[in-house]
Parts: C-alpha cells; sequence; structure tokens
C-alpha cells in the first residue's frame, strides 16, 4: 500500500537491493521451537471438524462423470444429479460390489455398470448415502463414522473472495504420512526461506500464538515471492488452522490481500507395506483489486495450470518434508 494514499501501488514488484545470498540469511532454528510448533498443532487438533474431508476440485466433477475416491479405508462415489447438485455414498454397489466409480452417470442417475442398478442419491436397496458439500472451489464428504465427533451441517470453510472477483485453482498430492504432519509442515513458517528458496525471501516471522494471548491461533509472516532475479512481491501473510486437517494462509497486506491459499489433508488407505498415506488438496484463490485483474481473470484457464505447478513444486519439498516427519515418529526418533 502507498502510505501516503492508502491506495495500492500501481506496480507490485519490488528490486531486492540489498539481496542477500542464501546461505548468509538469519537461521532460523532458534525461532522455530518445536514446541511452539506442537503447541499450534494440539490446538488444531483440538477443533471440531464435523466430520468432513476434502475428496476433490469442484471443477473436477462435471455433471454426467462420476468421481471415486477413498477416505480412510471408506470407499466414496460422488457424481451430480439432474440439478447439478453433488451426491455422495459408498463407492461398492449393493448388489455385488461393483466399483461405483466406474460406472456411468445418465440424467443425473448413477447406472452400475454389472447389473444395471441404478441410484439417484437417495437411499435404495440398503445403500446409504453420504452428506456432502460443494462450496464452489472443493468437494466434501461427512463421514461421520469415520471422525466420531458431533457432526456439524456444513464444513468449516474458510472467507474466500468472492468467485466473480477471483481466480481458483486447485493442487492435488499424496503423501506417506499422516494428516498431522502435513498440518505440522504449513505450521512451520519459519522453513520457507530456507526450504524453498526458489519462491520465498526475506521472511520474518512477525507474530506467532506466543506473542498475544488473546490470540491463540495465527502466525504472521511478512515475506516476499520471488517473480524473476532480483523482482519480488513482498507481502503479509496470516497462517492458522480453522480445523485438524485445515491450514489457510490468509494475504493480509500487499498484494492480492484477501487471496487465500488453503491446504487440506485427507487420509487414504495405507499402502501396501501398511504405511500410512494422505491426500493434500491445495485450493490457491486469488483477488486483487487492480483493475488489470480483470484481464487476469479473461485468461484464468491459461492461470490454472500455471498455478497448480507452482503449487506441486512447493509440495514436491513439503511433503519430502512430511514424509520425515511420520519416518521419524513412527520410529520414535522425532526430536521435536
Amino acid at each position: 500500500m502507498s502510505p501516503a494514499s492508502g491506495r495500492p501501488r500501481r506496480i507490485p514488484l519490488r528490486l531486492r537491493r540489498t539481496a542477500v545470498p542464501w546461505e548468509r540469511q538469519a537461521p532460523t532454528w532458534r525461532d522455530a521451537k518445536p514446541a511452539l510448533i506442537a503447541e499450534a498443532l494440539k490446538r488444531a487438533q483440538s477443533r471440531p471438524s464435523g466430520n468432513w474431508y476434502v475428496i476433490g476440485a469442484s471443477r473436477d466433477l462435471p455433471p454426467g462423470r462420476a468421481l471415486g475416491a477413498t477416505v480412510g479405508s471408506t470407499e466414496v462415489v460422488a457424481w451430480r444429479d439432474g440439478e447439478g447438485k453433488l451426491r455422495t455414498g459408498p463407492g461398492a454397489c449393493p448388489h455385488l460390489g461393483a466399483p461405483l466409480r466406474d460406472s456411468p452417470v445418465h440424467c443425473g442417475t448413477l447406472v452400475c455398470h454389472w447389473h444395471g442398478l441404478s441410484l439417484d442419491g437417495g437411499p435404495f436397496a440398503g445403500w446409504e448415502p453420504y452428506p456432502a458439500f460443494d462450496d464452489g472451489v472443493l468437494l466434501w464428504v461427512r463421514l461421520d463414522r469415520m471422525g466420531g465427533e458431533p457432526p456439524s451441517e456444513r464444513p468449516y470453510v474458510p472467507v474466500r473472495p468472492r468467485a466473480r472477483d477471483a481466480v481458483e485453482a486447485v493442487y492435488r498430492g499424496v503423501g506417506r504420512c499422516e494428516p498431522e504432519d502435513v498440518v505440522a509442515n504449513r505450521l512451520d513458517p519459519w522453513h520457507g526461506a530456507w526450504f524453498h528458496p526458489y519462491s520465498f525471501v526475506d521472511l520474518t516471522v512477525t507474530g506467532t500464538p506466543a506473542d498475544d494471548p488473546t490470540d491463540d491461533d495465527g502466525f504472521t509472516v511478512d515475506v516476499s515471492f520471488k517473480v524473476a532475479g532480483r523482482l519480488v512481491v513482498p507481502v503479509r501473510a496470516r497462517f492458522s488452522a480453522p480445523e485438524p486437517r485445515t491450514v489457510v494462509m490468509h494475504i493480509i497486506e500487499g498484494e492480492g490481500a484477501g487471496s487465500v491459499v488453503e491446504t487440506h489433508a485427507t487420509p487414504l488407505a495405507p499402502d501396501g507395506p501398511g504405511r500410512p498415506r494422505t491426500a493434500v488438496t491445495e485450493a490457491l484463490v486469488a483477488a486483487s483489486d487492480r483493475r488489470g485483474f480483470a484481464v487476469a481473470r479473461a485468461a484464468a484457464p491459461l492461470l490454472r495450470p500455471l498455478m497448480r505447478a507452482s503449487a506441486g513444486r512447493l509440495w514436491r519439498d513439503d511433503l519430502a518434508y512430511a514424509e520425515r516427519r511420520w519416518e521419524l515418529r513412527d520410529s520414535g526418533r522425532f526430536p521435536g
């Protein structure tokens, strides 16, 4: 923001005139106290989820298609009925167990491709639907038996920019770890400029839950996103965990203020050797009050693959981080 006028600067880019080489930046290990991260994780895990789990992106389920997902050991199928409403339920046909994810959808009805049993989303032949919610960016299913918590009517979706004012993209990756390892990674903002120097520089954590007794949730970070060479975009961001399997980054100052990055961790079935697996679904919802952002919205189909690729590069590193954390915990060697 321009300090004199309060209006956005015309050019968000900055030139790092005193760029510090990676190896000469200030170490952050003393500030990244294991107990502080563990307490933030513990608070996140204590919050209610309402038994809701992310199973995919809204754009990945157009009418006429079925989507299969596995949450823990629960097989789920999802599709849209004739009015476009999300429907979910057990992924096995109640007749002889056919995988419903492979079945066609005709006029909003899921038709089993083994023997033609038809499901319109309501209870039928022993098949009972699961509560479902489409927030416009992500698809959710409520699994009360698996979650074991008091159910909520809808998931705890963070505040986002209005869809017509934003560009959204969704990335998905899978790691050999548990959801808590993904959440712990996101509640450690100190690793950003060290572990992801291709994306982040000049990172300073300016606020933690330990700094403000009235705020037991958020980490505030000043950081610059690298563009090219010494060109960067500085912002202030806040990380918080609204529920046990979600961490949200809100851009609160600088270019794109109001934009959010949501990271959702969904447990999957274990792999062959029995190691846990977790799906990371990251929703990037970018907004800006600049006039030129209308051009970006018009070019959204071209921007989404780039946004997903950028998230994927970060998550290749961060999933390795989460997997390493689980390996250490599993073997009793985790120092945190």
